[in-house]
């Protein structure tokens, strides 16, 4: 098929989808390096204060980042009007989603059996905080451009930040509640976020993008 006939056969025939696009691409881009600071910020204070939830909110830093740059990838070059490309990216940010359940759980069964208990962190405190207030206007702004894009990639990325913004939500309870003795609400939270990837995945995979 000739490029004019393959343009001509895809919504993204119009200026304004193609500016969507764009825009999609950019905020993942945006979205890496701040995942990159959070990570690595959430992480620190997760080993340091042995939170389970912190960790595993930290490492959910990192899937997220896999979801962005699947992103960054579906709309970059030929590949912005590739069907077969949507399809591929939708499937890998399922997948993505996926990859954080199994840890979460393992951690826990290996906390719990320890007799590890976690203590409060400032800076765990502090970066999540930031994460609540910003990644649900990133969310958002995935999921308008993924209904415009048709692009059940873009939704799934957008999904998963509000699902970072609810994580950070819980870790921020958990560390409070830690501080009143009721230690079992961490490892409680880190299960939960474990049941919302693998639905997230499940969603993702199927096409639909949207997150409840």
């Amino acid at each position: 098929m000739v490029p004019d006939q393959r343009i001509h056969e895809h919504p993204a025939a119009s200026a304004e989808w193609l500016r969507a696009a764009r825009a999609a691409r950019s905020l993942s881009i945006a979205t890496l390096v701040w995942l990159g600071i959070e990570s690595t910020l959430g992480l620190a204070a997760g080993f340091a204060a042995h939170s389970l939830a912190l960790i595993g909110w930290g490492l959910s830093s990192f899937v997220e980042a896999a979801a962005s740059l699947i992103v960054v990838w579906r709309f970059t070059g030929a590949r912005t009007l590739s069907l077969s490309a949507e399809r591929t990216a939708r499937r890998a940010v399922a997948v993505s989603c996926w990859l954080l359940a199994p840890y979460l759980v393992l951690h826990v069964v290996y906390d719990l059996d320890a007799g590890q208990r976690s203590a409060p962190s400032v800076l765990g405190i502090l970066v999540t905080t930031f994460s609540l207030i910003s990644m649900p206007a990133l969310g958002i702004a995935k999921r308008r451009l993924g209904a415009r894009l048709a692009s059940a990639a873009t939704s799934g990325e957008g999904a998963q930040n509000l699902i970072c913004a609810a994580m950070a939500a819980g870790v921020l309870a958990s560390l409070w509640l830690n501080t009143l003795g009721w230690w079992w609400v961490d490892p409680a939270v880190a299960v939960a976020l474990a049941g919302v990837a693998v639905r997230e995945g499940g969603r993702a995979w199927r096409g639909h993008g949207c997150c409840h």
